[in-house]
C-alpha cells in the first residue's frame, strides 16, 4: 500500500514537472513568435508622423506628443487602441487605420530608438 502511494506522490510530481516545462516552452516560443520591429523600416514609414511629430520625434507643437525615446509597447498599445477605436482622434485614428501590425512595429521600433528630447 506504501508503495502504491509512493508511486502516485512521484507521478504527480512528474505530472507537474511535465506541464511546467510545457508552460516554459510556449512562453518561449510565443515570445519568438512576437512580432520585432525593424528601426530602419519604421523610419521610412514614419515620414507622415513627422509632419505632427518632427522628424526627430520631438514635436514642435504642445498638442502633439514627442515620440522620440517614447517606450516601444507603449507606442504600439497607443496606435493598435487608435486602430480599435478605444482611443479616438480624428487625424490619428485615421492614420493608424492605415497601418498594418508590422508598420506599427517598426514605427514604435524607430521611434524608441530616437534620442529624447531633454
Amino acid at each position: 500500500m506504501q508503495r502504491l502511494q509512493f508511486y502516485k506522490s512521484k507521478s504527480k510530481v512528474f505530472l507537474a514537472g511535465i506541464a511546467l516545462a510545457m508552460f516554459c516552452v510556449m512562453s518561449v516560443a510565443s515570445f519568438a513568435l512576437a512580432e520585432v520591429g525593424d528601426p530602419a523600416a519604421g523610419k521610412v514609414r514614419a515620414a507622415v508622423c513627422t509632419a505632427c511629430h518632427g522628424p526627430d520625434g520631438i514635436s514642435v507643437n504642445d498638442n502633439w506628443p514627442n515620440l522620440a525615446g517614447q517606450k516601444e509597447n507603449y507606442i504600439i498599445e497607443q496606435l493598435e487602441s487608435f486602430q480599435k477605436g478605444t482611443r479616438t482622434n480624428p487625424l490619428m485614428s485615421g492614420v493608424a487605420k492605415m497601418l498594418t501590425q508590422k508598420d506599427i512595429h517598426d514605427v514604435a521600433a524607430y521611434f524608441s530608438h530616437l534620442k529624447p528630447c531633454n
